[in-house]
């Protein structure tokens, strides 16, 4: 036979109880009633019913200013463990509402307020806006307004863009999943700047898988920014506070989502203006400073006119030197060409001369001891040349 001591009999009572997801999730509705509050701010009461009651705690870092009165009627969440001090079955509760406030409402409050704590929301993370998006994922039913919506805003602002539709249920069963697939899908996709995720107004109940944790959870792991256009402008989910822009419908999403093409016409040509009037003033600018520098200059030099002159009349006198220098040379090589014409043997030809040479050795011929009876000549004269003979010889002296 095991015995057990009470403290291992509470703590294995304790692991079982923590164990059942049932009693870890849990909502219960009663009355208050034997409500106190500690000095450390812990609030301590019991939920009844006609038949039973449950001992319930509520922390002081859980009241977020709760205020509780006995008898009153309330639903509560928290989980169920056993105080094993006491050894008492004991209800520790993180969000309590007065019974009126319906569950929906409440398990939106609970769920709000734990992503809330693991930043979620936080602002520090919310990414800006690409201005000028390439490709815009849509997530949102296929059949439903919504998307035409979407795409009459896009293309009357800025027709630039592709849009991408990942289609998913927005209500009913299946929805919350759809939203987490189509999101996935988007995510694996390239090149996709922003994400709008919609849906058209409705109840709470309607709007309600876009309260669903999964979801938010997908929103937060987009890669790109995601804008939440869901409901109308007074509604709000989860989705809203988790996405890096709410906006209050689908259609001012799409708006948020693209600027505006003749609007940024306009700036262009403001731009395009302010440029030119930039260029312009900064030109006059320049201008008038170089005035001003010039004057300073001849104001320095009260003769620089006057030497600007002489130096134009000594390059002109300069040059006519040099021009009558050249005219001389020039007349200088004619002369020297005509002497060295009269010297060329052309002109000895033309003359009635000619130049005889030896055949057989190449030489010029000059004397008749050069030759003798028989030899081959050549003759050239002034249009050409013709061969003879040598047949007979006579000296000078005969």
């Amino acid at each position: 036979m095991q015995i057990y001591t009470v403290s291992q009999v509470t703590s294995y009572l304790r692991e079982l109880l923590e164990s059942d997801l049932l009693l870890l999730d849990l909502w219960v509705s009663g009355e208050v009633s034997n409500l106190m509050q500690s000095s450390a701010g812990h609030l301590y009461f019991t939920l009844k019913d006609a038949d039973s009651q449950l001992r319930c705690v509520l922390f002081r870092r859980d009241r977020d200013g709760t205020v509780l009165e006995n008898g009153t009627a309330v639903i509560a969440h928290g989980q169920v463990s056993i105080y094993e001090t006491r050894g008492e079955l004991q209800f520790y509760v993180d969000l309590v509402q007065p019974e009126g406030v319906g569950l929906l409402h409440l398990q939106f409050q609970h769920l709000k307020a734990e992503l809330e704590e693991e930043g979620l929301f936080d602002p520090a993370r919310k990414r800006p806006l690409p201005p000028f998006p390439e490709r815009i994922g849509v997530v949102t039913s296929p059949t439903g307004a919504v998307f035409h919506d979407i795409a009459n805003v896009i293309n009357r602002r800025y027709p630039l863009v592709e849009l991408i539709l990942a289609p998913t249920p927005v209500q009913g069963n299946g929805a919350p999943e759809g939203i987490v697939r189509a999101l996935r899908a988007l995510n694996d996709m390239e090149d996709i700047d922003v994400v709008i995720v919609a849906r058209g107004g409705g109840s709470l109940e309607e709007l309600w898988a876009f309260n669903e944790e999964k979801v938010a959870r997908a929103i937060y792991a987009s890669c790109a920014p995601v804008i939440s256009g869901v409901g109308h402008e007074t509604d709000f989910t989860i989705a809203d506070y988790v996405a890096d822009l709410r906006a209050p419908t689908p259609s001012a999403a799409a708006e948020l989502a693209t600027p505006d093409c003749w609007e940024l016409r306009s700036r262009i040509d403001l731009y395009k203006w302010d440029l030119l009037s930039s260029i312009s003033s900064q030109l006059s600018s320049w201008s008038d400073e170089v005035g001003r520098r010039q004057d300073r200059l001849e104001a320095l030099s009260p003769d620089l006119k006057a030497s600007r002159q002489r130096v134009d009349e000594l390059s002109r006198g300069a040059w006519k030197c040099l021009e009558g220098l050249i005219a001389v040379r020039r007349q200088c090589v004619e002369s020297l060409a005509a002497q060295l014409n009269s010297l060329s043997p052309a002109n000895t030809l033309a003359r009635g001369y000619a130049v005889v040479k030896h055949t057989a050795r190449g030489e010029v011929i000059s004397r008749t001891g050069q030759v003798r009876v028989g030899d081959n000549i050549e003759v050239r004269v002034t249009d050409g040349a013709f061969r003879g003979e040598v047949v007979e010889g006579e000296g000078e002296n005969g």
